[in-house]
């Protein structure tokens, strides 16, 4: 049984950077596509990134393309999103997902593509 743990998260100025960390045991997670998503107080759970198995495709969600950055550590197992010029509206709960897919080139970008999750990791950003 696979077990994803984010960390990292808390109070980050609007303009400085943050970096989350999901740590996974019970599976290779470069052997999988893995995502970020966020979800604000009484909004959707939005989709922020995603990497694919192989770690040389990502995609990522249009309000974070060109701040945020995905990447993989294998040898840590470790799946991160780097948070650079964060903004107040990228406050939320933030969680990495695995998911079943076996496309080597997939970075789903859909909620229910997506299982398990982690527990998430609260990120705050102040203006």
């Amino acid at each position: 049984q696979v077990q994803l743990v984010e960390s990292g998260g808390g109070l980050v100025q609007a303009g400085g950077s943050l970096r989350l960390s999901c740590a996974a045991s019970g599976r290779t997670l470069s052997s999988f596509p893995m995502g970020w998503f966020r979800q604000a107080p009484g909004k959707e759970r939005e989709f922020v990134a995603a990497i694919a198995r192989g770690g040389g495709l990502t995609a990522y969600g249009d309000s974070v393309k060109g701040r945020f950055t995905i990447f993989r550590d294998n040898a840590k197992n470790t799946v991160f999103l780097q948070m650079n010029v964060p903004k107040p509206e990228d406050t939320g709960v933030y969680y990495c997902a695995l998911s079943g897919s076996e496309a080597t080139t997939a970075t789903p970008r859909a909620v229910g593509s997506y299982n398990p999750w982690g527990q998430g990791t609260q990120v705050t950003v102040s203006s």
